[in-house]
């Protein structure tokens, strides 16, 4: 069997599910996938309000405070690369379901923490939970999707991180407000962590297996089909064909300079975002303190809640509804540079440091195009460009790049702000963002409008396995 022959019965299998307009299963499985990333936004912010009610309670000194507030996010480096890879070879449905299992058991133990080691190690497991959802939420909802709105139901799932970094300060000042007692309250912010999370695992371990994955791992024409026609409803011919089998290891992402490239640019531009905006919504209460330092808890959390609301959320919802318009390197390029014109500002005139509305007012731009930016593109990305049987790790190496950037800036932000002070930190981020714009102008392709398995670089594989050293094909009734 010829190359066209394997790549065209793929084309044709998957051609519905691609020209299918949005139905009611794309927003099923975006509330089930989004989800996830309300609890790991809710989760990022409450970390820091609890870190500084733990302080005089535990008294906590500042190396508690920077292994606290990167602990989850360190294991999220490895989460993702454990589901990243286990969907690969195991499969999406399989394993879907239980990240959030982790995420929901270690929220609710966290409330119960005696002590800072405990807690630290709780974090751990939350951390683990949080890194796994980022490929297996972002893979599933990609693989569901449709050619022409597959950026917005990607970023849609994303933008749910919108919704909970408003509920997190929200539930912070409510608690705090009502006059709880500290040492009650900070187990409660955890605590509610559980939910959200928990009401979607049964959900998720029903989820049907991806056509995409049916057919292009395990070679399973006829029931590809089946799940295709179930999907949109429309009637899908199965092919009397054989397909040949893409490679599935590791070595598909490396052994081709295209994808390569195209890997260093995902896990690179994922790992500068992050090290700009998680050292930023970690400390957030850091930040506020170190432009107030006479305004209480509440006040710092309050300040951050309207900038969330102004800026953040909004950027988030833009960002889905023109992805698939302006393309993902467009906004991505965009974001980065008005992040790094931002930060610069701050730095160049540390006298807006001491205006606190004029520094609000820059804080929240570059928060708006953090979000109507790379925060977002940097996770639709790895979900499009790399071929399917090698996608869960392309993604989970994205991710933890991501997260390892994520933990290091959580680590060293509160030491950074001390020993910089606010100005020279903000500079610091400037510099971080220009790079991300260069590397994302150099390296990274455009998928916009292009079906998954075009975008994807699957054809790199295909010819692989056409190759006089691969030549193996399976049957379709047997995968």
């Amino acid at each position: 069997m010829d190359r066209d022959s394997s790549g065209n019965t793929r084309d044709r299998l998957l051609k519905p599910l691609e020209d299918t307009g949005l139905q009611k299963f794309h927003f099923r499985t975006w509330l089930t996938a989004g989800m996830g990333f309300f609890t790991d936004a809710y989760d990022l912010f409450i970390i820091g309000v609890v870190t500084t009610l733990l302080t005089p309670l535990w008294h906590l000194s500042t190396l508690d405070l920077m292994l606290l507030n990167s602990s989850a996010l360190f294991a999220a480096v490895l989460g993702a690369l454990i589901f990243g890879r286990l969907m690969d070879r195991l499969g999406r449905k399989a394993i879907y379901g239980l990240e959030a299992t982790l995420l929901t058991l270690g929220a609710i133990l966290s409330a119960f923490s005696a002590n800072f080691w405990m807690l630290l190690i709780l974090r751990f497991i939350v951390g683990m939970g949080v890194g796994g959802d980022y490929p297996m939420s972002g893979i599933i909802m990609s693989e569901y999707s449709n050619r022409k709105n597959r950026g917005f139901l990607v970023n849609s799932v994303f933008a749910m991180q919108g919704f909970g970094l408003l509920v997190g300060p929200l539930v912070a000042i409510i608690l705090l407000a009502s006059g709880m007692p500290d040492a009650v309250a900070w187990r409660v912010m955890l605590g509610l962590g559980a939910i959200p999370a928990a009401v979607v695992i049964y959900l998720r371990r029903k989820i049907a297996e991806t056509p995409h994955f049916t057919l292009g791992v395990r070679g399973d024409v006829k029931g590809t089909a089946q799940i295709v026609q179930q999907l949109t409803g429309k009637p899908v011919a199965v092919p009397e064909l054989k397909v040949s089998k893409l490679s599935s290891s590791p070595r598909a992402l490396f052994g081709d300079k295209r994808v390569f490239l195209t890997l260093i640019g995902t896990a690179f531009s994922w790992m500068f975002l992050d090290m700009a905006f998680y050292g930023n919504s970690v400390s957030s209460g850091l930040v506020m303190k170190a432009l107030q330092p006479h305004g209480t808890l509440i006040s710092h959390t309050l300040t951050s809640f309207w900038i969330f609301l102004a800026a953040a959320v909004p950027g988030y919802w833009i960002s889905a509804l023109t992805m698939d318009k302006l393309g993902r390197r467009f906004i991505q390029i965009m974001g980065f540079l008005v992040m790094a014109l931002a930060y610069g500002l701050l730095w160049l005139d540390p006298g807006i440091a001491t205006v606190p509305i004029d520094f609000l007012l820059v804080y929240a731009v570059s928060y708006f195009f953090i979000e109507f930016g790379p925060n977002c593109t940097t996770f639709v990305f790895p979900s499009e460009v790399f071929p399917v049987t090698v996608r869960g790790m392309g993604f989970g190496i994205s991710a933890s790049a991501g997260k390892f950037g994520a933990a290091i800036a959580a680590f060293l932000f509160p030491l950074l702000l001390v020993q910089l002070k606010l100005p020279g930190t903000m500079g610091l981020l400037a510099g971080i963002s220009l790079l991300g714009a260069v590397l994302t102008m150099l390296v990274l392709p455009e998928p916009k409008g292009l079906t998954l398995r075009q975008a994807s670089q699957e054809q790199i594989l295909e010819d692989s396995a056409h190759s006089p050293s691969s030549q193996e094909t399976i049957n379709p009734s047997h995968p």
